[in-house]
């Protein structure tokens, strides 16, 4: 009979990591997706089998200040990053047209953790965000025996899991960020330059 390979998932909180990544290198540089999932994979000594992304787009103003114009054009480059990689499933949610919230992508992220941990299609999740709100799909998951990771940005770090699962806390160039003796963090050191695009 032949052996069932464990898969391995990444689910990543796009619009977490956008705007981790926004606040780290502003508006003239942004995240190159491939890149920084490359780093990733090879720092962590594994080849994700897929890779679920969840974000959404800033709605379009009728007159964008130069600042707005700036951010709207760095984050269609850094989705389109992501996008160009076929292993990637992007799930694209919306903006409230009244109040502007994120509406559907935490839910549905949260929804597909424990709905595929149930089906059995992974073994292992990993997690990119720094949102505890995805704490008790994780600990679902967890009960379907599946390993639970954490992967977040120094500036977005997902504090209380850290204290119930490993995490990998990225940090650009130098380590800042200091963990409690009880969490379960390590840290991975990535140059800016490796993973970053200029907009010209």
């Amino acid at each position: 009979m032949k052996k069932k390979k464990k898969k391995a998932y990444l689910f990543i909180d796009g619009s977490n990591l956008y705007g981790a990544q926004y606040k780290l290198f502003g508006p003239e540089k942004y995240l190159s997706f491939s890149l920084f999932l490359g780093q990733i994979e090879s720092k962590l000594k594994i080849k994700f089998d897929k890779i679920y992304f969840y974000a959404s787009y800033s709605p379009k103003l009728k007159s964008p200040t130069r600042k707005q114009k700036l951010y709207l054009k760095n984050e269609a480059l850094f989705y389109r990053s992501v996008r160009k990689l076929k292993k990637v499933v992007f799930f694209r949610g919306y903006r409230s047209k009244t109040s502007g919230k994120e509406k559907e992508v935490d839910v549905k992220l949260a929804v597909d953790i424990v709905d595929f941990a149930h089906r059995d299609k992974y073994q292992k999740l990993f997690l990119l965000s720094g949102d505890a709100d995805f704490m008790h799909a994780l600990f679902i998951a967890k009960r379907c025996r599946k390993k639970v990771e954490i992967v977040c940005l120094e500036d977005r770090v997902m504090h209380k899991a850290a204290f119930y699962f490993p995490a990998t806390v990225i940090s650009f160039e130098k380590v800042r960020y200091k963990p409690h003796k009880k969490q379960k963090i390590k840290f991975m050191i990535i140059e800016s330059e490796d993973v970053v695009e200029r907009i010209k």
